[in-house]
Parts: structure tokens; C-alpha cells; sequence
């Protein structure tokens, strides 16, 4: 496997990275940069223009990931030759489909073929609801293929998110690059390291993504209660306290995080789905845990490859509220991989809306939120 990485910027243009100096041709490249950037019709032309024969995906995000520094401006491009394997690229958009289940299980269908290894998936980070997504992934992938991936982000703003493949990145689409091959292996792993505080409490009042009330009562008046003064800055002050869920005793808590609030319905939208009768605790960030935890979720992402091999590709995908919350320490959750991966292994990423990826030991693709996850890529 051939990586490449450069970066663009609007003060210092191209600037090579890693790998090779010329452009990798027949290639697949992944953009990860600033959604204004992305909104300007001539950045998908100076990509094209760098990578004429190669299929680009372009998503926006929170920030993206470029080895071990974390860049908020700008665009980074990964372009990946695979040596031995295949892969394919397949785009919806949530607008031809009744709903992000049958929009997962459409592009499940997709991917289907002989030696399919893994499904990575980029999605619109706002108008797409991720667990709906994911389960539609999960119920029709066959049962050895997992899925991993994210939501694309737009900063702290949650105002617009867009993804392309091929061509200007817009709203509403969901891409799939399915990937296959006997020479390929592939991990995940996803931690979070958030510490849960106060009561628990009961979903009282919801409907798919959107709450309405916990333990009967307001759940936004809750939020506000907790926030004080950053209350005035909803939706993006929620990312400092997000919800760790259960839906049955016994299973690993899921977190959700607040994508948008509806003041008049008193109501506050999430990323993936609150179901009623969930039990539900507020979180809050413990910086040495968070860390610990992108370490800890770099180790999982090796069980099925060996440290001693190295691994040829990491691909981040860690939620904005983390990068809000560490602030300038950011790039530690990120040294924290490199220790695991080592210096052989290429890193990119971005901030997302929503990670995708089962827990450890599980093949089942979760909708996570607050969370490091990782997939990595190797071939023999």
C-alpha cells in the first residue's frame, strides 16, 4: 500500500506531507477540511486538478487530522494505492430514501461482492440520523463485514455539512467505500473516557433522535440548568455534557451528544436515536481519561493486526465536543495513537458529528458520540 499526504491551505497552497512527491495516479483520495472551504467551487477543481485519475471523496469536518497535528483550516488529502486489493465507492442521498435505515440497508446491498473485507462510511453529519444508518447497515451486511466510518462536521457551528464523491460535496449524502481482498486486514477499536455524574434518569418523551422529556420533565430545561451561562450558547455548549445511554441492564453504555435544540418544542435533537425507557446519565470530561481512552482505542483497532507488522493506514474519526473540550491538548489524543501505532503507520481523520464503529469484540457498527474511534488498514 502506497500513502500519500499533503495539505492545502489558502496562505501556503499545496504542501507535501509523507510518501511520494508526485501525485499518486489511480488513487483513492480522501479530503477532510473546512465546510466553507468546501462550499467554494474551485477546491473541488484544485483537487481534481492535483489527482486527475483518482476518486476523491470530499467531507466537511470539525477539524482534520494529518499525523499527529490537529488543523482547522484549510484541507488535508490522503490519497491511498493499494497494492493487492480493491475497492469501490458507492454515494446515496438521504432525500431518495424514506428514512436512514433504508438507506443504510440500500447501500449494504451496494457493497456486496466476493472478498468484501470492510465498509468505511462517510455521512451529512445533521440531516442523517446515524443509528438508523448503522442499523440498516448491520441488518443486511453480511455477518462477517463490519462497518465503520463517521459524520461529517462544520466546526461548532451545526449549520451545514457536506459530502461528495466525484464532485462538489452537498448536503444529505452518504458514501461507502466498500473495500476487498484476501491480503487485506483490517482493524477498529473506540473508547471513549468520559465520567458519568448525578442521577439516573428515564426517557420519558421521544421520537427517534429527538428528546422531549427525562423523568417526565423538560429535558432542555435540564440541560440549561446544568450549563448556566453557556446555556445561551446551545446547541454547541451541550457537547461539554453529553448523555451516556443504556437501553437494558447489563450493555455498554452508548453516548449521544446534541446536534440542534427547538426552543418553542422545548426539544433537543441528537445525533442517533433516544429511545423511550432508555436510562440515561449526564456526562462530563476527564482530560487524563479522554486520552487514555484514543490510546486504548488504538490498541483495540490491533487485535486483528499485529503491532510487530505495523500497520500501513489509520483513519481517526473523533467527535468535536473532545476537540472543544481539550482544547489546546487536543493533539495529545492523537500522540496518544501514534505511541500504539508506531512511525511506519500513515494517520489522517477528522472531527465528526457521529463516529461509527462497534465496540470491542463486537462486529455489530454503533452510533457513537464523544468518542475516539479508529480503523486501521493493512496489506500483507
Amino acid at each position: 500500500m502506497n500513502v500519500q499526504q499533503k495539505t492545502w491551505s489558502a496562505t501556503e497552497g499545496w504542501e507535501h506531507i509523507s510518501g511520494t512527491e508526485a501525485a499518486l495516479e489511480k488513487s483513492l483520495v480522501l479530503i477532510f477540511g473546512d465546510r466553507y472551504l468546501m462550499e467554494e467551487e474551485q477546491t473541488y477543481e484544485r483537487i481534481k486538478e492535483m489527482y486527475p485519475y483518482s476518486d476523491i471523496i470530499m467531507n466537511s469536518s470539525s477539524g482534520d487530522i494529518v499525523g499527529v497535528q490537529v488543523r482547522s483550516e484549510g484541507f488535508s488529502s490522503t490519497a491511498i494505492q493499494f497494492e493487492k486489493s480493491q475497492y469501490r465507492v458507492f454515494q446515496e442521498d438521504i432525500s431518495n430514501h424514506p428514512d436512514s435505515y433504508q438507506l443504510g440497508k440500500s447501500l449494504s446491498d451496494s457493497v456486496k461482492g466476493e472478498n468484501l473485507k470492510h465498509v468505511f462510511i462517510i455521512s451529512d453529519g445533521l440531516m442523517v440520523n446515524g443509528s438508523a444508518l448503522a442499523k440498516g447497515l448491520n441488518d443486511n451486511l453480511p455477518k462477517n463485514v463490519v462497518a465503520t466510518g463517521g459524520l461529517a462536521g462544520d466546526e461548532a457551528r451545526f449549520e451545514s455539512t457536506l459530502v461528495g464523491y466525484n464532485g462538489q460535496p452537498t448536503n444529505g449524502k452518504v458514501i461507502a467505500v466498500a473495500f476487498y481482498g484476501k491480503d487485506l486486514a483490517v482493524g477498529y477499536g473506540s473508547v471513549g473516557g468520559w465520567d458519568a455524574f448525578g442521577p439516573s434518569r428515564i426517557v420519558t418523551k421521544s421520537k427517534d433522535n429527538v428528546l422531549y422529556e427525562l423523568d417526565g420533565k423538560s429535558a432542555l430545561g435540564l440541560y440549561k440548568k446544568y450549563l448556566g451561562e453557556k446555556a445561551k450558547d446551545l446547541p454547541s455548549s451541550a457537547l461539554l455534557f453529553p448523555l451516556s445511554m443504556t437501553t437494558k441492564e447489563g450493555e455498554q453504555p452508548l453516548v449521544r451528544t446534541i446536534l440542534n435544540v427547538n426552543e418553542e418544542e422545548e426539544s433537543m435533537i441528537f445525533a442517533g436515536d433516544l429511545p423511550e425507557g432508555a436510562t440515561v446519565k449526564l456526562m462530563k470530561a476527564n482530560f487524563d481519561k479522554l486520552i487514555d481512552g484514543a490510546y486504548d482505542a488504538a490498541d483495540s483497532s490491533c487485535d486483528l493486526i499485529s503491532i510487530e507488522d505495523n500497520v500501513d493506514l489509520a483513519i481517526l474519526v473523533s467527535c468535536v465536543g473532545r476537540k472543544l473540550v481539550l482544547d489546546q491538548r487536543v493533539e495529545e489524543e492523537v500522540e496518544a495513537v501514534k505511541e500504539v501505532l508506531g512511525d511506519k503507520a500513515v494517520m489522517t481523520g477528522f472531527y465528526s458529528y457521529g463516529e461509527l464503529a462497534p465496540f470491542a469484540g463486537e462486529l455489530n457498527c454503533e452510533l457513537h458520540n464523544q468518542t475516539m474511534t479508529i480503523t486501521v488498514f493493512k496489506e500483507y
